[in-house]
């Protein structure tokens, strides 16, 4: 049967009584959608606040159960960085003692010691298991040890690209030069003081950006200290990308340094002993970190008597030569405890 015209009342109400049947189902739908999400932010909530909780115990200095990483003990920007780019495990005394020396002089900043040959932290003692490889350093609580992992490292800098590219096996300078770029992304993300290990901290450096003078006319990448995202190290980055030779001796070091320091303010001059103001950066006399010069070196084999004062100097850097001379006296002043290992293992072995 067919229908012509307008439909009848009772069809109309038949329609009307199914909308609102659809209509109820609807909200039914939406209130369960509602309810269901509003269950999900609730236990999205309550797993945050259990993560956060969970890494603040993890973190708590007074908890013995405390996994560290470099983000959390260099958080302040005031941390004293050491690196070894090889894989030895076995340091030499002198390597030791430019830690011990460094824990001694700053003894409310963390020291963090990354090194190439330590295993990846996946344990929450993973600080105590590590220090038992150095006894000599296990006595100070603001000494820590970290993996170094340079991809890491460079991620989000202008050196991951060149990281990326340069095959090191053919660079005749490999590890000084990846020892230049790591010094630079370190002190780049953290902020903080950069030390060569090769050397011995005396007394603490009242400033927080400075770079130090090797010669009249050379700046070292030896030690250095700038703020965190400071733009000299930002600019050093692009740099060593840029003009990058990895078999020239110290064009990615203290020529690096040199190269910017004198693009940025020209060339410094000492007119006396003081230091030198450069922007927000202290340019540091030469006597502060070199007061034996390179070329004068022998010096650290002379028998002394007397341990000379060094009163304007923060540091001093050794070359790399050992001696049990005047370097002896000062192992016996400024990191004894490694001196004390040293001397032990000595009688050993007699």
């Amino acid at each position: 049967m067919c229908f012509d015209g307008a439909p009848s009342s009772s069809a109309g109400k038949r329609v009307g009584s199914s909308d609102k049947s659809t209509m109820l189902q609807y909200f039914k739908y939406l209130a369960t959608f509602l309810l269901a999400l509003s269950i999900w932010h609730l236990y999205t909530a309550i797993n945050i606040t259990k993560r956060k909780s969970l890494r603040t115990y993890l973190f708590d200095k007074n908890n013995p159960i405390t996994f560290l990483t470099p983000d959390k003990v260099l958080r302040d920007g005031n941390g004293i960085i050491f690196l070894e780019i090889t894989d030895r495990l076995d340091l030499p005394p002198l390597v030791l003692c430019s830690v011990e020396s460094a824990a001694r002089v700053y003894p409310d900043r963390p020291v963090a010691f990354f090194m190439q040959g330590l295993p990846d932290m996946e344990t929450s003692d993973y600080q105590t298991q590590v220090k038992k490889k150095f006894p000599s350093l296990s006595y100070f609580q603001n000494v820590y040890l970290f993996p170094l992992r340079a991809y890491e490292l460079f991620a989000q800098t202008p050196l991951l690209e060149w990281y990326t590219e340069v095959d090191l096996t053919k660079e005749k300078y490999r590890i000084h030069v990846t020892a230049d770029g790591c010094r630079l992304a370190f002190i780049w993300k953290y902020g903080g003081i950069y030390f060569d290990s090769d050397t011995i901290s005396m007394r603490p450096i009242p400033h927080k950006n400075f770079l130090a003078a090797q010669s009249e006319i050379h700046c070292a990448n030896g030690m250095f200290g700038l703020n965190q995202y400071h733009g000299f190290a930002w600019i050093c980055m692009e740099d060593f990308v840029k003009n990058y030779d990895g078999n020239s001796w110290g064009h990615q070091g203290p020529q690096l340094f040199t190269r910017i320091l004198k693009y940025l303010y020209g060339v410094p001059q000492f007119n006396s002993k003081e230091d030198i103001t450069c922007g927000s950066i202290h340019y540091l006399h030469p006597r502060r970190f070199f007061p034996i010069p390179y070329m004068d070196w022998e010096r650290y084999y002379e028998v002394v008597d007397i341990l000379p004062t060094f009163n304007d100097s923060y540091s001093v850097h050794l070359w790399n030569f050992m001696s049990n001379t005047l370097v002896d006296r000062l192992f016996q002043q400024y990191c004894p405890t490694t001196h004390a290992f040293m001397l032990n293992n000595h009688l050993d072995h007699d």
